[in-house]
């Protein structure tokens, strides 16, 4: 879709995830025992058919950008167009551009480069597996200067808190609150016409502003035209370690498994060629998803394991979410706990958490 191009803005995500973004950013979070949060934004523009994205990273990206390398594992490595990851470059003495308009004002060559007159800008905090046409379509013919993705929250729970409400007459924006009555809820998603951002983005650095969305596009809300679009599909919010452990948990259910992966086509991620899972005469498996890879000779229960997990005759896994490589030895029970990648839990120990907190190790630790 050459009228589009794509920008997945990282700057005001904070790193909620405790010890999972110790070492690196919340986009680059693995997610459902194969996937990082990222996959999702970048799978959903691919869908779409944006030929050119751009990532806009802070700080702690260096895992990012191992993991999208080429963007090829996304049919993104492209002669023209393609990925583009953008860390932060402030070499100009005389900028005086603060928050993400330091961005935008840095890294102005990729839009004035492209031919698209639509940018769609993401965050990486929202998890649905869609396309973003007939968003388009109807920002398009809405004529609108900026088109909100929404959704409607049937259940508000503790990640909803942060989220902007919508207000609008007839499809038109005329409030963007922190109304918790309100259960119209903005997704980060948004698209805007390419010269109304760029020129948005002069006016807020103009004025000493640090935060696009909220100081170009609400504060600015009675002489722009915004539009709303409710996506109806499945989706989630993950924006602390309470929604991480929950919607993992969630995805052992096979309704929300296949409603987030199967109803639309495949999320895409980084190829990772494994072998299948070996499940040794001790082991015991129930209700639990488990990546290529693991070697199983105790008891899962519950569980999300990723990539290469061992867990050892006469340890228990049950309720809890184990990263890539991790070593579970004999004898060891975890119940409600999320181990990072490369950690060796050693022999005979106990650790249990709970779902609102679980218990937390960092990567590489031997314990």
């Amino acid at each position: 879709m050459r009228r589009l191009m794509g920008l997945i803005n990282l700057e005001h995500e904070h790193d909620f995830l405790e010890e999972l973004t110790y070492f690196r950013c919340g986009a680059a979070t693995p997610f459902a025992g194969r996937y990082r949060l990222i996959d999702f934004t970048l799978s959903n523009m691919v869908k779409t058919e944006i030929e050119e994205v751009a990532v806009f990273t802070n700080k702690k990206y260096r895992s990012l950008m191992d993991h999208v390398g080429t963007g090829s594992d996304w049919e993104l490595a492209r002669r023209h167009g393609g990925l583009f990851i953008l860390p932060p470059d402030w070499n100009d003495p005389t900028d005086i551009s603060r928050g993400d308009l330091r961005h935008f004002h840095n890294n102005r060559d990729y839009f004035n480069r492209s031919k698209a007159d639509h940018v769609l800008i993401s965050g990486s905090q929202f998890l649905a597996n869609t396309n973003y046409e007939e968003m388009f379509n109807h920002h398009v013919k809405s004529g609108a200067d900026v088109t909100l993705l929404t959704v409607h929250l049937d259940d508000e729970l503790p990640e909803h808190k942060s989220q902007l409400r919508v207000t609008a007459d007839n499809g038109r924006v005329t409030q963007l609150t922190n109304d918790q009555n309100n259960k119209e809820a903005f997704t980060n998603v948004y698209i805007i016409k390419k010269d109304v951002l760029m020129d948005l983005v002069d006016e807020c650095i103009a004025f000493h502003k640090d935060h696009f969305f909220f100081h170009g596009i609400k504060e600015n809300l009675d002489k722009l035209h915004v539009e709303s679009y409710q996506y109806n599909g499945y989706a989630m919010f993950v924006n602390s370690i309470e929604s991480f452990f929950r919607h993992n948990m969630k995805l052992l259910s096979p309704d929300a498994y296949r409603r987030l992966f199967f109803d639309n086509s495949y999320v895409r991620t980084k190829i990772s060629n494994e072998p299948p899972v070996k499940y040794r005469e001790t082991a015991d498996v129930k209700n639990s998803l488990l990546a290529n890879g693991c070697v199983i000779d105790g008891d899962v229960s519950g569980s999300v394991l990723f990539r290469g997990v061992k867990v050892q005759k006469g340890a228990t896994v049950k309720n809890s979410i184990i990263m890539q490589r991790c070593t579970i030895e004999e004898g060891v029970h975890l119940e409600n706990v999320i181990l990072d990648k490369d950690v060796k839990i050693s022999g005979g120990q106990t650790f249990i958490g709970s779902s609102e907190k679980p218990f937390i190790v960092a990567k590489r630790k031997v314990i």
